[in-house]
This record gives C-alpha cells, sequence and structure tokens, in this order.
C-alpha cells in the first residue's frame, strides 16, 4: 500500500480536477447535469482511481486502476474538445487544460509501465 498524495501523477491530476471544476462553474445552467457533469466525472475520475489503485495489494491491481485512471483522461480529453467547440471554453483555457491533461496521461503511462514490469517481475520470483 501506498501513500496516492505523494505521487507527482496524483498531485498534477488533483490541480487539473481543481481547475476544471472552477472553469465549469461558468458553464450554462442548462449543462448542469450534462457536460459540466460529464466534464467533472471524468476529471475527478483520475485522481480517485489513482487514489484507490494505491490501495490495492497487488501491483497488478494498482496497474488496472491506472488503466481505468488513462481511459478517463481519454474520456476527459473528448468532453474538453466539446466545451471548446461548444463555445463555453476559451481557446487558451482549453489549450491550457490540453497541455496538462496530455501531460499527466503521459505521467499515467509510464507509471503503469513500471507497476507492469514490477507485476511481472513478482510473478516470476
Amino acid at each position: 500500500m501506498r501513500d496516492f498524495k505523494g505521487l507527482v501523477v496524483w498531485q498534477r491530476a488533483h490541480d487539473l480536477t481543481l481547475n476544471v471544476y472552477r472553469a465549469t462553474e461558468g458553464f450554462p445552467r442548462r449543462e448542469q447535469f450534462g457536460l459540466t457533469s460529464q466534464l467533472r466525472r471524468a476529471c475527478v475520475s483520475i485522481p480517485a482511481n489513482i487514489a484507490e489503485g494505491c490501495g490495492r495489494r497487488s501491483q497488478r491491481d494498482f496497474g488496472r486502476f491506472l488503466q481505468v485512471s488513462i481511459g478517463s483522461a481519454n474520456e476527459l480529453e473528448y468532453h474538453l474538445l466539446l466545451a471548446r467547440d461548444l463555445g463555453y471554453l476559451a481557446e487558451g483555457l482549453h489549450s491550457a487544460f490540453a497541455t496538462d491533461l496530455s501531460g499527466v496521461r503521459q505521467m499515467l503511462s509510464v507509471l503503469l509501465r513500471r507497476v507492469n514490469k514490477d507485476a511481472n517481475l513478482s510473478a516470476i520470483g
């Protein structure tokens, strides 16, 4: 079991989530149960799955939760594009979110490769 708050990828995903929550406060009220909710759910799923995976006993289980986080990052990417194309997110803000998300996704991929390698080594030994 590891402390998720010490993982830089969790910290960056958490910061992204806070910023998405702030940005969606200004979305139209009619989107409260639509795009606003979907954006927030996809975003919060990234650090939440990292945290949950850290509480698992095996590397394989941790890896599965990292895969879910990556899937949520892909979902978030689409929702951010939709918000931009609907005019709810300014281009500059969308670009900043896309850059942050790309960094988080890259960090998740590196961590997942490391976790999978460790899981395979554990299975051999």
